[in-house]
């Protein structure tokens, strides 16, 4: 195979930004091959757009079987993506998905072990990986620079949305449309980042979650959560889209420092000696290491989503490694779920968490919501 065929499941908002750069042939190595969406308004868009160049159908089934396809770019409702992908790798695709991964962890899991059984390539969109800034800090992470992490602190509050932007769709901000808020529309990405930069993965987390604060809407709005790790390290995670202006500020500290992320800056506080050991060595009342605050030089340009697509079809072509592994989109999922189950029953959620009770009083959302799909 020297050039991939592939078809965009749902031309919403992001469905039609990946067919416009797609069919400008801006992926090397990718060819829009096909798209589904059950609008037919979408679909003649389409046909306007690429014209005979591009196969439109309003099945996806009939779009998979086509034999028009070697891969699937996922972009329709939350709630079906697993659906769509467990489809696509029953008829031999690869896949690539949208974020979220899907609305409950329950779900995706079935989706994993389908890929899993697949033996096809399955990614993630989470563009923010290719952000340079924060693979930067990755590095800083992984390489040991930080020492044994004991803090994390993320207030991502630049999701401002004013209410014309939830009455804009009937289905926006709803459980039975969306289901779920911030933390499963605007949020995704964070907590992706979160356990992906630092590797840790919670034991236990207590979230206060809000519901309709700021805005007429049934969904979360408002967050604070507090984690706790297998290694005794703590985090809290704050959101909201009813604040401006907003603050985006991810602070990580370590034995060996502090690392901040702000204002598109990576700031490193390094101790010239580790906290750890300075406590065994020093005899007085009130001494600190000494710290030396270094603005860390962060090279390269954000490819986003273009940059992910382009992964997607190297790793198709030459093998080239995923940067967003799809089996990982159920990780970030699993500390929204946390979060909401944690409000919904007033208590601490251990991890892993009660996929069975989180899907239970979900199902109850949606089944009072005001949108009927």
């Amino acid at each position: 195979m020297d050039k991939v065929r592939i078809g965009i499941v749902g031309i919403g908002n992001m469905g039609t930004a990946h067919a416009n750069y797609l069919g400008r042939g801006e992926v090397a190595g990718a060819e829009l091959a096909a798209v589904c969406d059950v609008s037919q308004d979408r679909l003649r868009w389409a046909e306007q757009q690429f014209g005979g160049r591009v196969a439109t159908f309003d099945s996806v089934e009939a779009m998979f079987a086509s034999g028009k396809i070697d891969a699937v770019l996922i972009a329709n409702r939350h709630f079906d993506h697993p659906g769509t992908a467990m489809l696509a790798f029953e008829h031999g695709l690869h896949v690539l998905c949208e974020k979220p991964a899907g609305v409950y962890t329950r779900n995706v899991r079935e989706m994993n072990e389908a890929a899993a059984r697949s033996g096809k390539l399955f990614s993630m969109m989470y563009n923010q990986r290719t952000n340079p800034l924060y693979a930067k800090l990755k590095d800083l992470v992984d390489s040991g620079e930080l020492g044994a992490i004991r803090r994390t602190n993320w207030i991502i509050t630049t999701w401002y949305r004013p209410q014309s932007y939830y009455d804009s769709g009937g289905w926006r901000a709803t459980w039975a449309g969306e289901g779920g808020g911030v933390l499963l529309n605007q949020c995704p990405h964070q907590l992706d980042l979160w356990q992906w930069i630092t590797g840790l993965a919670p034991k236990r987390i207590r979230a206060f979650c809000t519901f309709g604060k700021y805005r007429d809407i049934e969904v979360e709005d408002d967050v604070t959560a507090y984690v706790e790790y297998e290694n005794g390290a703590t985090g809290v995670f704050i959101t909201t889209t009813g604040e401006t202006p907003g603050t985006n500020r991810f602070e990580l500290v370590g034995e060996k420092g502090k690392i901040v992320v702000e204002d598109d800056k990576l700031t490193f506080w390094r101790l010239r000696v580790s906290e750890p050991e300075f406590n065994r060595q020093f005899k007085g009342q009130f001494g600190q290491p000494e710290s030396w605050k270094i603005d860390i030089p962060v090279r390269g340009q954000e490819t986003g989503h273009k940059g992910v697509t382009q992964n997607f079809v190297d790793a198709i072509l030459k093998g080239t490694p995923l940067l967003a592994p799809g089996e990982e989109g159920i990780n970030g999922l699993l500390l929204s779920n946390a979060m909401l189950l944690s409000s919904w029953t007033d208590n601490w959620v251990d991890v892993p968490m009660n996929e069975d009770l989180f899907h239970e009083l979900l199902q109850q959302k949606i089944d009072s919501s005001v949108f009927r799909s």
